[in-house]
């Protein structure tokens, strides 16, 4: 596919500015409208206000990262997590098929729905059954369902499931930037050699964005090709255990901390173990994970020390 005009949401986000470089790299004809960014504000659950900027927009392509994103956030905000991941999630596809019903909608759901699927110890694929475990896994999985059945209906749908990814530019609210931002700090003589943590022996399945987004990319160039409601995890296939990570962290800034875990970081409830089978956007989209993860951690870290000296 070479889209003529590009509809990104989140724009402002983590993910949008890795992702909006790589569009205009793989699509440089293409218009991008970055809604969400600079100068583009639309309430998500105000449906006339959707449908007329969309229309105004006349996309015919789409991007969808905007969302209350990671679950201690949307346990926060929990009504607001539900109005803006399901409900501006749906005033946008409406929009979009009012608007031009042959658009590509490429839609960023999350691995997080699997949810407790996951206990079954084995990297999942695409007909793992959602069993989210948080509000958040809870709104991602109910926009990716109607989506799914608003593909039945015509929308052109690709659904990617990332799991875990983190890069350079994410926020200290999730556990790899939460660690590499108190390591700077450290390495910095900013706070004492003290790491605060949550649980440490979660296995997980860790991406760079850079990845991801390269997945977004392959799954709109390709999505002629791609049956409506298509689904595809993006994923390593490699659990990492989380206090592996923050060892990496520590031996990558050459520094040794004292690891002290805070109540308030751990989850209810935790899963073992959660990792992905991405055999199918390998097959079809040729996508496969390209940044190595200690160049990922190095980024993060390096990333990290840059802010933390803006702070001091």
């Amino acid at each position: 596919m070479s889209p003529r005009r590009i509809l990104v949401t989140g724009a402002g986000g983590f993910v949008a500015g890795h992702l909006l470089p790589q569009l205009r790299t793989a699509f440089p004809a293409a218009e991008l409208v970055a809604m969400g960014g600079p100068g583009i504000s639309v309430d998500l659950a105000d449906g006339p206000a959707v449908a007329s900027f969309v229309a105004s927009v006349a996309p015919d392509a789409y991007i969808h990262l905007a969302a209350v994103s990671g679950v201690p956030a949307a346990a926060c905000d929990p009504d607001t997590a539900w109005r803006v991941n399901v409900l501006g999630t749906l005033a946008l596809s409406r929009a979009l098929q009012q608007a031009n019903p042959d658009a590509v909608l490429i839609y960023a759901s999350s691995a997080e729905i699997y949810g407790r699927s996951f206990a079954a110890g084995v990297a999942l694929d695409e007909v793992g059954l959602l069993a989210p475990m948080n509000t958040y896994a809870a709104t991602k999985a109910a926009a990716d369902l109607a989506l799914g059945a608003m593909a039945a209906a015509g929308l052109r749908v690709v659904r990617l499931r990332p799991f875990n990814h983190t890069g350079p530019g994410q926020s200290a609210a999730f556990v790899v930037p939460a660690f590499a931002r108190q390591v700077a700090r450290i390495a910095a003589a900013l706070q004492p050699p003290r790491v605060q943590v949550g649980a440490l022996d979660p296995l997980r399945d860790f991406l760079d964005v850079r990845d991801v987004c390269a997945g977004y990319v392959a799954a709109l160039a390709r999505a002629d090709a791609l049956a409506p409601g298509t689904i595809f995890n993006l994923a390593s296939g490699t659990p990492r255990r989380i206090g592996d990570i923050l060892a990496d962290l520590l031996r990558l800034a050459g520094i040794s901390a004292e690891i002290a875990t805070g109540t308030a970081l751990l989850r209810r409830a935790e899963i073992p173990s959660a990792s992905g089978n991405a055999a199918a956007a390998r097959a079809a989209l040729g996508w496969v994970p390209a940044i190595p993860w200690e160049q990922t951690l190095a980024d993060v870290l390096a990333d990290w020390r840059e802010r933390v000296m803006r702070e001091a």
